[in-house]
């Protein structure tokens, strides 16, 4: 089952003029998911101080199908798809505590990266075994986890 990484609630400063939530703050429930995600795995967000190592964004894949009106309760289940040599793939599903409808999907790439050289890095073996526990096995294909 895909990992609890982020609750939130709809405030009214966060919805457009149609009267439900922006895409911005979907991104921003989803990207904080991510850190979430990749703590379970292994990853500390001290590498990114003490190793100069963090991540990149290089694919968002993001399918709308519900809208979230003002004083919505929602959360965000996450797990890895994909392993790659120096990236995740990650599905993250957004979904309204009310009804437990999904109301948005995002896949992304994320790359693990160097963040002084500027470079994709190779995944070190803690988080290769870290996210074993977080994959999404029945929805991965034949190079996933």
């Amino acid at each position: 089952m895909p990992l609890l990484t982020y609750q939130g609630v709809v405030y009214p400063a966060q919805c457009d003029a149609m009267g439900h939530m922006n895409v911005q703050y979907y991104i921003a429930a989803f990207d904080q998911a991510f850190w979430h995600l990749i703590a379970a795995a292994g990853y500390s967000a001290t590498w990114i101080a003490e190793r100069q190592e963090g991540w990149a964004d290089r694919r968002y894949e993001i399918d709308f199908r519900r809208e979230l009106p003002v004083g919505s309760l929602f959360e965000v289940r996450s797990a890895v798809v994909k392993v790659g040599r120096t990236s995740l793939t990650t599905r993250h599903r957004l979904t309204n505590k009310a009804d437990d409808q999904l109301c948005a999907e995002l896949v992304v790439v994320s790359v693990y990266f160097d963040l002084a050289r500027r470079e994709a890095r190779p995944l070190p073996e803690v988080l290769l075994s870290g996210v074993r526990p977080l994959a999404e096995v029945d929805r991965a294909g034949p190079d996933g986890v």
